[in-house]
């Protein structure tokens, strides 16, 4: 049995419980968190609420049909695990790193879920019209979701509390094609979700550019990006 870490908060109950149901976990973490369901009730809860907010988006899923060989490919990578084999056994989860095919399918998988889950995180009765996942550039990982519901406001949304050190602080860029150069919305204080006002940019567009970057306390001095970018993504119209 996995025991629930002593010091947990209810905040990390919630991102873990997200990053489960969206896929992001690694196998090791994924396994404790379904050791953990069996006697965690706070968790269950936790996971039971994000996979229905996800459930309603599947509707914003355009139906894709699959290839007739896909099906035939499948099951006879499926069979392939069931023979001997004469060469050295792997390690549990390695199996998986052979099948290329299971892979293409899980990463196809999570850009559409991530899209989805964003979509449901503020539970709005207005759908979006935009939509961006901010992801860490290093890993990939997501940090951060932007919507819009018009074109001339947006909401930031953690999935998670950013770690920056004391003396930094995030500053949130956008950028769309034909500007001269990125234009600052501000600083955000990691785990906060706020509205930010476009008034006095034009109208959002398909593929616009967004960009949280670590800065001084106080901002870029130049008005222009300066630190590490931390998450980046680009704007994908869903309506």
């Amino acid at each position: 049995m996995t025991t629930r870490p002593v010091d947990e908060t209810p905040d990390q109950r919630d991102e873990l419980a997200s990053e489960y149901v969206l896929g992001t976990l690694s196998a090791e973490q994924r396994a404790e968190v379904q050791q953990r369901l069996h006697d965690d009730a706070e968790l269950r809860t936790a996971v039971d609420t994000w996979e229905r907010r996800l459930l309603d988006l599947t509707d914003f899923a355009e139906p894709k049909t699959p290839s007739p060989r896909l099906w035939p490919r499948i099951e006879r990578s499926v069979n392939a695990l069931g023979r001997p084999s004469t060469t050295p056994t792997l390690a549990p989860s390695s199996w998986w790193n052979r099948l290329p095919l299971w892979r293409g399918l899980a990463g196809a998988g999570l850009a559409a879920t991530l899209l989805l889950g964003a979509l449901l995180l503020t539970q709005a009765t207005v759908k979006p019209t935009y939509l961006v996942v901010l992801v860490a550039p290093q890993d990939k990982a997501p940090g951060w979701v932007i919507q819009a519901s018009n074109p001339r406001e947006i909401q930031l949304i953690p999935l998670g509390v950013a770690q920056i050190p004391e003396d930094k602080a995030l500053e949130f860029w956008t950028k769309a094609d034909g500007w001269q150069g990125p234009v600052s919305l501000g600083l955000v204080k990691p785990g906060q979700t706020l509205s930010v006002p476009l008034d006095k940019l034009p109208p959002l567009q398909p593929d616009q550019l967004f960009e949280l970057t670590l800065e001084n306390r106080t901002g870029s001095p130049i008005g222009k990006p300066t630190g590490p970018i931390q998450f980046i993504g680009r704007a994908v119209k869903v309506i």
